[in-house]
């Protein structure tokens, strides 16, 4: 069981990289800053940016359970 589970968090946290990847829009530093464009101002996301920022908070809840129950059965 244990080693499934770090097969199973291994490839849910290479997906989270790929998506993470994918939301990144600015060039340099300033886009992982938030500071592209309209100076940090914030705005709404849409379309196929929504729904890549909603699958990647789905996976990064679905990893942090999956860390969890790693911890709970190696013990």
């Amino acid at each position: 069981m244990d080693r499934a589970l770090q097969i199973v968090s291994i490839i849910i946290s290479l997906i989270l990289i790929v998506m993470i990847l994918l939301q990144v829009k600015g060039s340099g530093l300033g886009g992982f800053l938030g500071t592209e464009g309209g100076g940090g101002i914030a705005r709404t996301r849409r379309g196929l940016e929504k729904t890549l920022f909603q699958i990647t908070i789905g996976l990064s809840v679905i990893f942090m359970a999956i860390a969890i129950l790693s911890v709970v059965y190696s013990g």
